[in-house]
């Protein structure tokens, strides 16, 4: 069977791998900002309220554990001003208290938190409460959330490398030991594995320094803060960080024997036993290296943690060899002609038990951090599951076809490797075209032509054996080898009957490998949805607790002699929807105050809806009521407050509160 191979595929290659990675980053830059993984789910003031007094401390309920330090709550007055002592304390049960200054004024005060979730991603927020009553307030919060901006894409760029540099790594390496071992020579794979650990040691770096201003001040010149560094070492994740760092220093140790005394053994017996003691070493780094994602991220906490750690590293590593057998494979296909077809057939193995092994223990996972059939359609973390699914399904499917293209190539080659099948090919099409010329010279009629000497042999001495050495000459002679000997390889590499179809599947399931990436890395920064759902169902019991009466008290002075006092407006039960309000107008002294006339609007300007009138009715004294008062929507309302004291005299006051 004849194959044609185009002189410019290496060149095709690089491109389309530059276009999928270009492909991956847009997709990467276009996406929304990952929500947090832990919920704020109650707050004592609750968020909203108005206390008669300043309270000893401010507490904050979370829907999971959180890590928290000195500084992790302000509460600012409403100047801005820092109302707290900097103290935050663990009061059990993911709450968490701010202890409060004395002689606190009245007023609207802001809560700010910025905390780490169990899972190490950045949870950031804030809400207010006032003392007395409402009152505008000086406080400005960042607009940026946590984990955003510059340093959060830098981060999310270095946690995909260091997955790449994982899978390449381990699976390039595992490739070697146990399907290839004659590739651990081969010049092109030793440097896919060596990227691999170079690539994963640059990006923990990375994630090292990067760690405290993504999880606090966003400000890139944090990461080389040497106080702020220390914080992060003391951390979950900076531990894991760290581990990794030091099992790499041991992976380095593994390529230097692996591509070093390894590649150069020959006796069988000490070769046989240093690929056992390569392939346990590398086993219990491999673990190790897979083990701080899942002691740090998504497996660590939530439900049957203790379960769904060991069953991430099984997924982290079924990954590896597969993808990072795949991309070794890709590299041999085309950069060398030295695979053999028993090699690409026990990898076919390989990649067959990596997705049986993946299939298990991702339909595990899946459920653990779904959870409801509601969370796989209506949360970002089950829709990104779906697209994952879905990149698998269709990689199988790929790989399905590179898996018959391997047969072929198992039946082609009739025990040969191919290097050796297609030096046949080639020879016999060299024969052919021979052949054929050779016929078509015997057809043309033949003219006798007059002897000519016959040239002199031109014999070029060898460097150090007498003669003139003429380094230049020698130089280009070795160049002219050089070129034939890749000429020749080329030729024998596109040679292979079946070759260039395995490289095509190979090259597509590398293609979705690396878009599937991409997803998984969202993945680890999603929240998940079982967590979400609980947190939003937290959240709305929460709200719903928290809106309760909502009680004011409004001086006026219409400048008439008569005309001072304080209206009491109460509004039950202070939530969207129907309330009941009741006003109460008293002289300084206390005692009711009969004026002629109150009235009450409503105005929600950051939604622009208002001013809604309310004309109460008078019930006594110095009392007005008014039933059915509706509250379109939860949020900050302006409530102003007419009272007319005489004809003529009249004056309305505004004051901001929460309702709902």
């Amino acid at each position: 069977m004849q194959t044609i191979a185009s002189r410019c595929r290496i060149p095709r290659l690089r491109q389309l791998l530059l276009v999928l990675l270009a492909t991956t980053g847009l997709f990467l830059a276009g996406a929304a900002p990952t929500s947090a993984h832990a919920a704020l789910t109650g707050s004592d003031p609750k968020q909203g309220a108005v206390v008669d007094r300043a309270p000893d401390q401010v507490k904050l309920t979370f829907s999971e554990k959180v890590a928290m330090s000195d500084g992790s709550v302000r509460v600012l007055d409403p100047s801005g001003k820092r109302a707290d002592t900097n103290k935050t304390t663990d009061l059990g049960s993911n709450t968490y208290g701010v202890k409060l200054r004395p002689g606190l004024p009245d007023g609207t005060f802001t809560v700010a938190y910025q905390v780490v979730s169990a899972d190490s991603h950045p949870v950031a927020g804030a809400y207010t409460f006032s003392i007395g009553a409402p009152s505008d307030t000086k406080v400005a919060l960042p607009d940026q959330e946590a984990g955003g901006g510059l340093v959060g894409a830098l981060y999310d760029a270095a946690r995909y490398l260091s997955y790449a540099g994982f899978i390449l790594l381990v699976g390039g390496a595992a490739f070697v030991l146990g399907c290839w071992p004659r590739g651990a020579g081969v010049r092109p794979v030793q440097r896919l594995v060596t990227g691999g650990w170079v690539t994963l040691t640059a990006a923990t770096l990375a994630l090292l320094l990067l760690r405290a201003p993504y999880t606090s001040s966003g400000k890139l010149g944090d990461a080389f803060d040497i106080g702020k560094l220390g914080d992060v070492l003391n951390t979950k994740t900076g531990a894991a960080l760290v581990s990794r760092l030091l099992l790499l220093a041991a992976a380095a140790l593994f390529i230097a024997v692996l591509f070093g005394a390894y590649e150069k053994r020959e006796d069988p017996k000490e070769k046989k036993d240093l690929t056992f003691g390569l392939a346990i070493g590398g086993t219990v780094v491999a673990l190790g290296i897979a083990a701080t994602w899942a002691m740090a991220e998504h497996a660590s906490t939530g439900i049957q943690a203790g379960i769904a750690m060991p069953v991430d590293v099984l997924h982290l590593l079924a990954v590896a060899a597969w993808l990072g057998g795949l991309a070794s494979l890709l590299v041999a296909l085309f950069r060398t002609t030295a695979v053999d077809s028993s090699a690409v057939q026990r990898f076919s193995t390989v990649a067959f038990t990596s997705v049986v092994v993946l299939a298990a223990t991702g339909t595990y996972q899946a459920w653990r951090q779904v959870g409801s059939w509601s969370a796989l359609t209506g949360t970002s973390y089950g829709q990104l599951l779906l697209v994952k699914i879905g990149l698998v399904v269709v990689l199988v499917g790929v790989a399905s076809v590179s898996r018959r293209w391997t047969g072929r190539i198992a039946a082609e080659a009739s025990g040969l490797a191919p290097e050796a099948a297609a030096a046949v090919v080639v020879e016999q099409r060299m024969k052919q075209t021979a052949h054929q010329a050779s016929r078509q010279t015997s057809k043309k009629p033949q003219k006798k032509a007059a002897a000519k000497p016959a040239p002199k042999p031109v014999t070029v001495p060898a460097s150090g054996q007498g003669g003139d050495d003429d380094p230049e000459r020698s130089a280009q002679l070795a160049r002219q080898q050089a070129a034939m000997d890749s000429a020749r390889e080329k030729r024998i590499r596109d040679a292979d009957p079946y070759r260039s179809g395995l490289r095509r599947s190979v090259l597509a399931e590398a293609g979705i490998a690396v878009v599937l990436m991409g997803v998984t890395t969202f993945l680890t920064t999603t929240e998940p949805g079982r967590t979400e759902e609980e947190a939003a169902k937290a959240t709305s019991a929460a709200a719903a607790q928290r809106s309760g009466p909502l009680q004011l008290k409004v001086p006026f002075d219409t400048g008439s002699a008569d005309g001072k006092g304080t209206v009491q407006l109460d509004l039950d039960p202070g939530r969207t929807g129907s309330n009941t309000m009741h006003l109460y107008v008293k002289r300084p002294n206390g005692s009711a105050f009969d004026v002629p006339e109150v009235k009450v609007s409503l105005t929600n300007e950051a939604k622009d809806v208002g001013p809604l009138p309310i004309a109460p009715d008078h019930i006594a004294t110095g009392h007005w009521s008014a039933n059915g008062v509706q509250v379109p929507m939860a949020g900050t309302w302006k409530i102003a407050v007419t009272v007319r004291t005489s004809d003529i005299d009249q004056i309305t006051v505004k004051k901001n509160a929460q309702i709902g």
